[in-house]
């Protein structure tokens, strides 16, 4: 497998037509048809066996030929997100409001190319491999699917990555410990009472209430949690009133929070529900928060991350990689998946100065990013997937 970087790089021009083709096509969480349906193409071509999970997600299978009883998982996410595109590239979105904006089109196609890596080699190592194209990650969906599936059963190691436009193109980050947060949405529906602005004791004002949690939320971070822990409470939509001259009669808030440790997680559920509801309640209205938990911390774990920095380095000598990459308070539901197995989650560098587009951020309507590094990605996950089925790893 020291061919495996030269052989993904021989692939390039096929990657790049694949990430295209799935940046033309983006499809919104859950509803990934067509990708799910080129996915299986690609999978049919190279004669892996796949079947469906949860609707869209495609798990492909590939044994191989030699004695062997160790299994991999490898992941990549598919959907994109509700985004218009505003670059001017030849490769544009061409569903209106939709847009492959996190770089997701570029994991699918990495894990596709590690497939046909993979699959090329198949006479050359034991065990098996596990394809995990899971849809819906933007929404903390689909993970569950697979593992409720059995896509984990008897896997020992699982391994994923993600573009990263702030670290450079050639680098790659495999980080021990946490490296995202836990993510959680909340929806505060607020109930008061309409009245004239002239007789306010008559009523309790909606749009009050809710500017007083939108203030308060901001307390239970800096008196109600370490400041060397790091939390995030964030409120990103208020809708409330009708007109200029009448408390408004209720009030929806949307937002989100972010924690790294499940202690906090939980408290910090308890204590926003808690301030909502005597909050409402104190000025004559009532709160019921709804709490939806999209993805738990990602935290990799040290020994996967040695063996993989060991073994890729060896075998792709031209990529630098690092340890040393900040936390993100941004979440990934591959946390999921490395709950109980072991599981690095690998960032690769995709920013590139000479490409002034790929230093957009995600969720941007203008991300790109640059596809050179595709090669990478593909021989990252099938180079660790083969040393970890011939069991040449070390650390």
């Amino acid at each position: 497998m020291k061919d495996v970087f030269s052989r993904a790089k021989a692939d390039l021009p096929t990657l790049v037509e694949l990430r295209r083709t799935f940046h033309r096509h983006p499809e919104l969480s859950m509803q990934e048809v067509q990708t799910a349906q080129r996915i299986e193409t690609e999978l049919d071509r190279l004669g892996i066996p796949h079947s469906r999970v949860g609707g869209t997600g495609v798990l492909g299978v590939i044994h191989g030929s030699r004695p062997g009883s160790h299994v991999i998982a490898l992941r990549a996410d598919i959907d994109a997100l509700p985004i218009q595109e505003t670059a001017s590239v030849p490769y544009c979105s061409q569903v209106d409001g939709v847009m492959h904006a996190c770089g997701h089109d570029a994991h699918t196609a990495c894990l596709l190319g590690a497939a046909k890596l993979l699959s090329e080699d198949r006479d050359n190592f034991g065990g098996e491999v596990r394809l995990i194209f899971q849809p819906g990650e933007e929404i903390g969906q689909g993970a569950e699917d697979f593992i409720e599936a059995g896509a984990l059963d008897g896997v020992e190691r699982v391994f994923g990555l993600h573009t990263a436009h702030e670290i450079p193109a050639g680098t790659v980050s495999l980080t021990p410990g946490i490296n995202n947060a836990a993510v959680d949405q909340f929806r505060i529906v607020i109930q008061g009472k309409a009245a004239h602005v002239s007789t306010p004791q008559l009523g309790a004002d909606a749009v009050y209430i809710g500017s007083l949690i939108v203030n308060a939320v901001q307390a239970l971070v800096t008196r109600r949690s370490s400041p060397v822990e790091p939390v995030l409470v964030g409120i990103g939509t208020f809708h409330s009133g009708t007109t200029y001259n009448a408390l408004a009669d209720s009030a929806v808030l949307e937002g989100t929070t972010r924690t790294i440790t499940k202690e906090m997680r939980q408290q910090l559920r308890r204590d926003i529900t808690t301030l909502c509801r005597e909050t409402a309640q104190l000025y004559g209205g009532s709160a019921e928060v709804q709490w939806n938990g999209i993805c738990s911390a990602l935290w990799n774990d040290a020994q996967v991350c040695r063996e993989a920095v060991d073994a890729l380095s060896d075998l792709m000598p031209e990529v630098t990689f690092r340890q040393d990459r900040p936390l993100s308070l941004a979440g990934d539901n591959f946390a999921e998946l490395n709950q109980t197995i072991p599981g690095a989650y690998a960032y690769l560098g995709s920013g590139n100065p000479a490409k002034p587009d790929t230093l957009n951020p995600a969720h941007n309507g203008k991300f790109n990013l640059d596809e050179d590094t595709l090669a990478i990605g593909a021989a990252l996950y099938a180079g660790y997937a083969r040393r970890w089925l011939d069991q040449e790893v070390t650390g």
